[in-house]
């Protein structure tokens, strides 16, 4: 008797079993997540209309500035020229990056308020989603949507703008082999990648891990209640011990991730004189505290989200 090929041995019930367990542990997961890029059209809209800013300026100052740069490229030495050549490109990188940082604080500062303010938490859950799906389902978007997305947008228009450019080289009778030449955009697309991941998104997850808990907790001015308590922290110990090692320490949770890599100068991420250091990054203590830190907030937003009612 023939067997398709597709079906399961009848010998091996257990895999049948775990099989439909997996399904069914992802997919409320996976629609929960769609479910957030459906309601919060921000997460991509705001880095697309960053993005398409970032073109229209290029079509406007590309045209006057990189047919003079081209030209005085002789008279600089290699280090100058690659920094001359990959400036624009290192601050679309920087911009697009703020883009995303604002879009993550704004997105968990309204994730759990949102629902309780407009009563369709009552809703949600109705369904057979648990607090702890939703959360972490929530959660996911700052810390892997954003960042591959910002990744993915970046790339695109810094591949738009080097095609602008040896338009605008073309146009004036000037060789297209600089940029070409200079730049490598695999090479900064993987370090961009690389800095999303661990920066933005492993580095900073404590605090978008604080943005969701408080998100849950406050009735209103959700907004204050994130960024009122620790300054008042900041400036109570300031005023009674005269030290400041809480406002170092969120000055180091903010900027810090510098163990990720190693750059020769205070350039982008992005350059190539960066060298990657992922050994260093992950056996410094900072990045496992901070994700406890984090697993701490985010079983708290659980918590509260499976007690707490509409507004």
């Amino acid at each position: 008797m023939n067997t398709p090929a597709n079906a399961v041995p009848e010998s091996f019930p257990g895999l049948q079993t775990i099989t439909a367990a997996a399904t069914a542990a992802t997919r409320p997961f996976y629609w929960s997540v769609r479910r957030e890029l459906w309601e919060n059209r921000s997460v991509y809209m705001a880095p697309l209309i960053a993005a398409a800013i970032i073109v229209f300026g290029s079509l406007i100052g590309l045209p006057l500035r990189l047919p003079g740069i081209v030209r005085g490229l002789p008279t600089l030495d290699a280090a100058q020229q690659q920094a001359e050549l990959q400036q624009p490109y290192d601050m679309a990188a920087g911009l697009l990056m703020l883009a995303q940082l604002l879009v993550g604080v704004f997105y968990c500062l309204d994730a759990l308020h949102g629902e309780r303010r407009d009563r369709s938490i009552l809703f949600w859950k109705s369904l057979p989603v648990s607090d702890r799906t939703t959360v972490l389902s929530k959660a996911s978007v700052p810390l892997v949507i954003l960042p591959l997305l910002t990744w993915a947008i970046t790339t695109a228009t810094c591949v738009i703008m080097l095609l602008l450019s040896s338009a605008v080289l073309a146009g004036s009778g000037l060789s297209v082999a600089p940029p070409w030449a200079r730049l490598s955009l695999f090479q900064m697309s993987l370090m961009l990648l690389y800095h999303l991941v661990t920066v933005h998104s492993l580095w900073h997850a404590p605090i978008y891990g604080w943005l969701l808990l408080v998100s849950g907790w406050a009735r209103r001015a959700v907004f204050l209640w994130a960024f009122l308590p620790p300054l008042a922290i900041c400036a109570l110990e300031k005023i009674v011990f005269n030290s400041s090692h809480f406002a170092a320490m969120l000055g180091y949770r903010l900027t810090g991730g510098a163990e990720a890599m190693a750059m020769a100068t205070a350039d982008m991420p992005i350059d190539p004189g960066t060298h990657l250091t992922p050994g260093s990054f992950l056996i410094t203590p900072g990045l496992w505290i901070g994700l406890l830190v984090t697993a701490a907030f985010l079983a708290a937003a659980v918590r509260l989200r499976r007690y707490r009612g509409p507004i």
